[in-house]
């Protein structure tokens, strides 16, 4: 691993084994991604075991994402959209709260940029420069919406989510956002046949999900993780 720069706001980069940078938080004392791969972490769990797999049935992706971040899911969530044309086909409306927002003079000094094609990476920007708590459209068909708040005061509308990203620091250094209680407010916001994606695998998270009403089941983690979790509303 590379020397960290420490920067303000308790938040610095750090190189991971794949090649892309992670954040290292000492607020939490924890880091944004795996060490093992930031980006193929990312890959993984939420785009290709959660984007990639949603039920085709949905005609506009409602994403809520829990902890915008780098954001490196917006932008690899983005690829993914554009993957196969220049243009979105499904729609897609990303909701992202973030308590803690990473510092611009932080973000310029992450290499995803360096790994995405020229458009995607001034998109890479706008997700950033995008105003808080507000819909901004970033390119037709994708309309990003950055809450600066908590999960806990977030008030979501019953069926409005299709796909959730749980992406908070692990339960050991951020033990509130794994509680059952987050979980008994999200299900209602969830549609049928929605999908809750986490990197986290933590026995009790998965007794919580299941508490609340999902449907849970593991799936292999990334990275030499054994497992990651991924659980439906089946109402």
């Amino acid at each position: 691993m590379s020397k960290c720069a420490e920067t303000n706001n308790n938040i610095y980069v750090q190189m991971t084994k794949d090649g892309s940078h992670t954040l290292m938080s000492s607020l939490f004392d924890d880091s944004y991604h795996a060490h093992n791969g930031a980006m193929s972490e990312s890959e993984h769990v939420y785009i290709e075991s959660g984007l990639q797999a949603l039920s085709p049935e949905f005609k506009l992706v409602r994403i809520l994402e829990l902890g915008f971040g780098s954001g490196m899911n917006a932008i690899l969530t983005l690829k993914q959209a554009l993957a196969e044309t220049a243009k979105i086909e499904v729609p897609i409306h990303y909701t992202s709260i973030e308590a803690y927002p990473v510092p611009w003079d932080v973000i310029v000094q992450l290499n995803y940029k360096q790994q995405l094609s020229p458009v995607l990476a001034s998109l890479f920007d706008q997700l950033h420069l995008a105003p808080w708590d507000t819909d901004v459209e970033i390119i037709p068909g994708f309309v990003l919406h950055k809450v600066h708040g908590k999960l806990a005061d977030y008030q979501g509308a019953d069926n409005s989510v299709n796909l959730v990203y749980y992406d908070g620091f692990a339960p050991s250094k951020q033990p509130e956002l794994w509680t059952q209680d987050n979980f008994d407010r999200l299900y209602p916001m969830m549609m049928n046949q929605g999908m809750l994606v986490s990197y986290c695998a933590n026995g009790q998270f998965k007794r919580n999900l299941k508490a609340a009403g999902f449907s849970v089941k593991a799936h292999p983690g990334a990275l030499g993780r054994r497992e990651m979790t991924r659980a439906w509303k089946m109402s």
